[in-house]
């Protein structure tokens, strides 16, 4: 697999290739979000893209939101975010921008490879599900092609909202608290519950008016039947 590492950082970013490439993948390291755009419009393809929050315009937000909106550089291709912002807001603002993950500098290179394996993990799980194709009123969810249709359009999700989605629509009128969500669905013991939040306002979005991510107070969320859309 091709990682692309996007990083101002020379140290930190020869560094995560060492750790990376000594787990089997090929690493391709740039220092800018220009270089980034080349090798994302290139004939290679990229697995996963790691870029820096801070990096040179188009900056590591600005860049992922890029990726997301624009179907020929692949609106699904997984992202995880650098970033030496802390606040809670700032990660909230990543992940809105369609981060799958991000980790916090300072951090150990070796954290930084698991989390890239944890998300291809990810990717390559919702492709070898069981094939069998689940509906929920007018939407369909195909885990084998990893793809969902509201009526007759398809909705685009990064892997981990496909994953959310099809938790959900798996388990309906079940109740799962963002703990629970994070473990099932990213499988971690632990983590920042705000990712949770962030990734279900998200698929809120996508489905639109009516859809069936209820919230129950105090206790998370559930997948309920479809209001007037």
């Amino acid at each position: 697999m091709h990682i692309l590492i996007a990083d101002d950082d020379p140290v930190v970013s020869d560094v995560v290739r060492r750790y990376l490439e000594r787990d089997g993948f090929a690493v391709t390291v740039v220092g800018d979000g220009a270089a980034a755009t080349a090798v994302l419009a290139g004939p290679r393809a990229v697995d996963l893209a790691v870029l820096d929050v801070m990096m040179p315009a188009p900056d590591g937000i600005a860049l992922c939101r890029d990726i997301r909106a624009n179907a020929a550089a692949g609106p699904g291709l997984p992202v995880v975010l650098l970033t030496a912002l802390g606040e809670e807001e700032d990660r909230v603002t990543g992940l809105e921008a369609g981060a799958d993950d991000y980790v916090t500098k300072p951090f150990s290179p070796r954290e930084l490879a698991l989390r890239v394996q944890s998300v291809l993990r990810r990717t390559g799980g919702a492709a070898t599900r069981a094939p069998a194709t689940v509906r929920s009123g007018p939407l369909t969810v195909d885990p084998g092609a990893c793809a969902a249709r509201l009526d007759d359009r398809e909705i685009a999700t990064t892997r981990r909202e496909f994953d959310l989605l099809h938790h959900f629509i798996t388990h309906p009128d079940e109740v799962f608290g963002r703990a629970e969500l994070l473990e099932q669905v990213w499988g971690w013991q632990f983590g920042d519950l705000s990712t949770v939040t962030v990734h279900v306002k998200r698929l809120r979005a996508k489905l639109g008016p009516g859809n069936p991510i209820e919230t129950v107070w105090g206790r998370g969320y559930r997948w309920s039947g479809w209001g007037s859309r």
